[in-house]
């Protein structure tokens, strides 16, 4: 089992470590601080765009709903497709990836989006496609135990708050 992820960074982490790894892709993986000019392979920058709130995991976890980019800069020697045909590659990695993540604490990707961008530096643009999605990320501790490891539930129709854990009370053994 994977272990437990504490932060946004290592949904990073975890992607680029993927997208570098798969031999088929022959990609440079990193964030736009990394690029500096297309070179002999292509490259993937990830980047998120947004961290927004979601409903608490099954368990109590803080939902992290975030916007992840992925900007494709393809290879010098490319045709003027090969960043279209990577996004369609990428697209079909992407989807049912959780990067070897927690099942528990990484939703699937949804919103899957591919289209055509710039990428500019300095005074430079280059041609790029950008492929974003949307991927839910639980963290944080459960609301099933305190700090004593005592498991504890609360019924929506019993309480007030049910993102309360003090309106919460333990499991009768």
């Amino acid at each position: 089992m994977p272990a437990p992820i504490q932060q946004p960074s290592q949904l990073f982490t975890a992607m680029a470590t993927t997208l570098r790894n798969n031999a088929g892709l022959n990609l440079q993986v990193g964030n736009h601080d990394d690029f500096t000019a297309p070179g002999v392979q292509a490259w993937a920058l990830i980047d998120f765009e947004r961290n927004a709130p979601g409903a608490r995991g099954a368990d109590g976890r803080i939902a992290h709903v975030m916007t992840v980019s992925l900007q494709v800069i393809p290879a010098l020697s490319a045709s003027a497709f090969a960043a279209c045909d990577l996004i369609a590659e990428l697209k079909n990695l992407i989807t049912d990836n959780r990067w070897g993540l927690p099942a528990d604490q990484c939703d699937l990707p949804m919103d899957i989006d591919g289209l055509p961008s710039l990428l500019i530096r300095a005074d430079q643009s280059y041609k790029a496609w950008t492929l974003t999605f949307i991927q839910t990320l639980y963290l944080g501790p459960t609301l099933l135990d305190d700090p004593l490891g005592t498991p504890k539930f609360a019924r929506t129709w019993e309480v007030s708050d049910i993102d309360d854990p003090d309106q919460y009370t333990a499991l009768e053994a």
